[in-house]
């Protein structure tokens, strides 16, 4: 008789808000925030460059289930610009690329922020993650191959201008997914004839979750040890779905579900036809589905200890 295995982690489930500081990498912080919480899995829904700060959420448990759709949500950012320096990553790890005497006025930087708002055409930086023939375009740029990254369609929901000095400028931005800042302020400082890099970006907020929410790091490693006050820090599983229509059920329909059966929603106002909604039984997610002709048939199911 082989032995049994022993489990590694607790099956504990929801989300951190994490309020990344600057000069850590995002996967360093997952793996943090799993040995503290002593959590069984764990993972992030959008990365966040080392010199960048802010919002990075990330998933424990059964929330991993539900990371793609933070993916998909809008992003908010505050970053700043220095014009007169273009570099290599269009921003402050690069080496200098060009350079110019040229400084823009507010009003020359306020006529061409209005280029970049509503869906546009973005070349990713030559150091991201893009994958070109299978690679990250990061590694073909650091061992000094050229990097041609196809353009692609991002959508800029919004773009203010905060601040303005003579050698910066202060944007806040609200973007889909795939939109990176640090092209938009290179694309901005050619198109205003001065180069320009990020300086100084910050990620404000992803999907349902605002800078309300963020938990510093260091409040939460203080936390070390006590699992209860670690665990009154998460956020519900399914706050990652609030953009799906919701369908309440009962615990007959919660086992069923559970068991990877299909439901029947009864009642006047029951939900008849979805692409996608989610099942929940009081506070508990039970379910991720589609709904066709008032069935409810689920593609991911949740365990009990999911919020």
């Amino acid at each position: 008789m082989s032995p049994q295995r022993k489990k590694k982690g607790r099956p504990v489930s929801g989300w951190i808000a994490l309020d990344k500081p600057e000069g850590i990498g995002s996967t360093e912080c997952v793996s943090k925030m799993k040995w503290l919480y002593k959590a069984a899995k764990a993972g992030h829904a959008g990365t966040l460059d080392p010199l960048a700060s802010g919002m990075l959420p990330i998933a424990l448990g059964e929330a991993t289930k539900t990371v793609p759709y933070i993916m998909d949500g809008r992003k908010t950012y505050r970053f700043t610009v220095a014009w007169g320096v273009e570099t290599t990553t269009d921003d402050l790890e690069g080496e200098v690329a060009e350079t110019s005497d040229t400084r823009p006025t507010e009003a020359e930087i306020r006529e061409v922020m209005a280029d970049y708002v509503g869906e546009i055409e973005q070349i990713p930086p030559a150091f991201s993650a893009v994958k070109i023939n299978g690679e990250r375009a990061y590694k073909l740029a650091r061992a000094g191959d050229e990097v041609e990254i196809e353009p692609r369609a991002v959508v800029i929901h919004r773009l203010d201008l905060t601040d303005f000095d003579t050698d910066s400028a202060t944007f806040e931005c609200e973007c889909g997914k795939g939109t990176y800042v640090r092209a938009l302020a290179r694309d901005m400082g050619r198109d205003l004839e001065c180069f320009g890099h990020v300086s100084k970006l910050r990620r404000t907020g992803v999907g349902p979750f605002g800078e309300d929410d963020l938990v510093p790091l260091d409040e939460l490693a203080a936390l070390e040890g006590d699992l209860d006050a670690l665990d009154a820090e998460l956020l519900p599983v399914g706050l990652a779905l609030e953009e799906l229509p919701e369908v309440r059920i009962t615990q007959p329909q919660a086992s069923r579900l559970r068991a990877g059966n299909s439901i029947l929603l009864r009642g006047a106002d029951a939900l008849t036809f979805a692409d996608e909604a989610y099942a929940t039984m009081g506070e508990e997610l039970v379910a991720i589905g589609s709904v066709d002709k008032g069935s409810f048939n689920p593609r991911r199911v949740f365990k009990v200890s999911a919020v």
